[in-house]
């Protein structure tokens, strides 16, 4: 690929313009999470994992979670249409641990597995507090 002259890129690079501004607030989240609230989130997810699904069902279909960061995803898995051996994930939570605040923070997935704000429940100190909305799921927009 012709670079341009002197190999730099061959197209402006976008610039902010008049009329664009940067969001007034963000949202700082941790790098990762505590070892101690880590420990505290993999017991208490794998006991509500563990309970939600109940054993005879298990053979199609699982619940499972992946933390990241600060961020950990409570997942659905199933087997695969055409190929019942390979599990599919299905993403139906999120909570984000802010740092500024340790507060969790509720967030679900669009159909492109893209995550959005759940609005109808305010950051809570407590883990637990999401896990019960994401059980009631009033909207539909975490189980279907």
């Amino acid at each position: 690929m012709d670079w341009g002259p002197g190999g730099e890129w061959p197209w402006p690079i976008p610039t902010l313009h008049e009329g664009f501004s940067r969001p007034r607030f963000q949202e700082v989240w941790m790098t990762k999470l505590p070892e101690a609230v880590r420990g505290r989130v993999e017991t208490r997810l794998s006991v509500y994992c563990e309970e939600r699904i109940p054993d005879r069902v298990r053979h199609q279909v699982r619940l499972t979670y992946r933390i990241r960061g600060s961020s950990v995803t409570l997942i659905e898995q199933r087997p695969a249409l055409m190929d019942p051996d390979n599990w599919v994930d299905i993403m139906v939570a999120q909570f984000r641990l802010r740092e500024e605040d340790s507060r969790w923070v509720l967030y679900w997935a669009d159909r492109n597995s893209r995550w959005h704000g759940y609005d109808d429940l305010e950051p809570s100190t407590g883990l637990d507090d999401l896990l019960e909305e994401v059980d009631r799921d009033p909207t539909g927009i975490f189980w279907g």
